[in-house]
């Protein structure tokens, strides 16, 4: 197990490192749309590994499939801003949240144990932070690239993660 876990956190990241690279690229006004759908399509990287060894580990099943879940709610928020063509604050505020996101997310990997307790990681403000930015987003925008998601996908994923 300790040989998986270990295999997870180093890819993990990796892709982690990109996250951060992209975000910070937005911030510098580099192509921020397209950026924002690369963002969702590598963190979806993180969420499917996760994912997958929820099912195969027991021993480490909630850990992993909070970090999936966690790991999705970035990837929806990425993907639903990334259609938002032409609101430069709307985005900046995405970015500042993703980041936050990123930098949990990394904390999440690092301390991967059995006891890992996502819900410690988000405060009441990043929780608000997202609520605000999922009521920006309409109802047509999608959640992933290949179809549309409801609205309240967001909602469900807190939910899942216990918030």
């Amino acid at each position: 197990m300790d040989e998986i876990i270990a295999e997870f956190q180093s890819e993990s990241k990796t892709l982690i490192g990109q996250l951060l690279e992209i975000l910070e690229g937005i911030e510098d006004g580099t192509y921020p749309y397209k950026r924002l759908e690369e963002y969702g399509q590598l963190i979806d990287r993180i969420m499917g590994t996760a994912k997958s060894l929820a099912v195969v580990s027991e021993e480490l099943k909630e850990p992993f499939e909070a970090i999936g879940t966690y790991g999705e709610l970035c990837k929806v928020v990425s993907y639903r801003a990334s259609q938002i063509v032409g609101n430069d604050s709307l985005c900046a505020i995405v970015v500042g949240l993703l980041l936050d996101a990123t930098e949990m997310l990394s904390e999440m990997v690092d301390k991967l144990s059995v006891q890992l307790n996502v819900k410690g990681f988000m405060s009441s403000t990043f929780l608000d932070r997202v609520r605000w930015v999922s009521s920006q987003f309409g109802s047509d925008l999608r959640g992933t690239l290949q179809s549309g998601l409801p609205q309240n996908e967001i909602d469900n994923l807190l939910k899942a993660l216990g918030v």
